[in-house]
């Protein structure tokens, strides 16, 4: 473990590798799972305020999901969660090509909102876990992610690197330059 101010990181974020092969996983982690994509309150005002600019790139179910719940659910333990379309897709899934994508995404590379997606889904597959006023940065292994791992491996990317970008917007670009220097003395040992 490292902890760099009030954050504990596990080396699994160094010596994974990793890089998203959307043309083997198809985009699956936004469909599989048992809730939809942690949410935090900031977020949830962001996508309210941008609905009417989301929606044109949302499916009709992921529509009606939005319009009859609202932007947000609860997980099993309370937390705030993306809504779901029958407990499988996320409501701001998309297909394109048979792979799903992120109508929020979608909407913020086409310039229509300024909002990127939710921070949940930019870390994936990092999830931070909050213990009072730290935060544990830990790697979720999944299945699904097995061709980012392969991909990965094949092109020697740790995970810090391929989510430097995600990183960044959550903690700083000081904490990450301090979590590089860290992590790159460490692998030269």
């Amino acid at each position: 473990m490292i902890v760099i101010d009030k954050t504990i990181i596990s080396e699994d974020i160094r010596d994974v590798r990793f890089c998203c092969d959307l043309d083997k996983c198809r985009g699956a982690c936004c469909i599989e799972g048992d809730a939809g994509a942690p949410l935090e309150e900031l977020e949830i005002s962001e996508i309210e305020d941008y609905i009417d600019r989301i929606k044109p790139f949302m499916n009709p179910e992921g529509i009606k999901v939005i319009e009859k719940s609202g932007v947000f659910d609860y997980d099993m333990n309370g937390e705030y969660v993306t809504p779901l379309i029958d407990d499988k897709d996320c409501a701001f899934v998309y297909y394109e090509n048979g792979v799903a994508r992120c109508a929020i995404e979608k909407a913020h590379e086409e310039k229509k909102i300024d909002f990127h997606k939710p921070l949940s889904c930019h870390l994936y597959p990092i999830r931070i876990k909050k213990y009072g006023e730290s935060e544990a940065v830990n790697y979720h292994a999944w299945h699904i992610c097995k061709p980012a791992c392969v991909k990965g491996k094949d092109i020697n990317l740790p995970l810090y690197k391929f989510l430097k970008d995600p990183m960044i917007r959550k903690y700083g670009e000081e904490w990450y330059n301090k979590l590089r220097k860290i992590f790159e003395s460490s692998s030269k040992k």
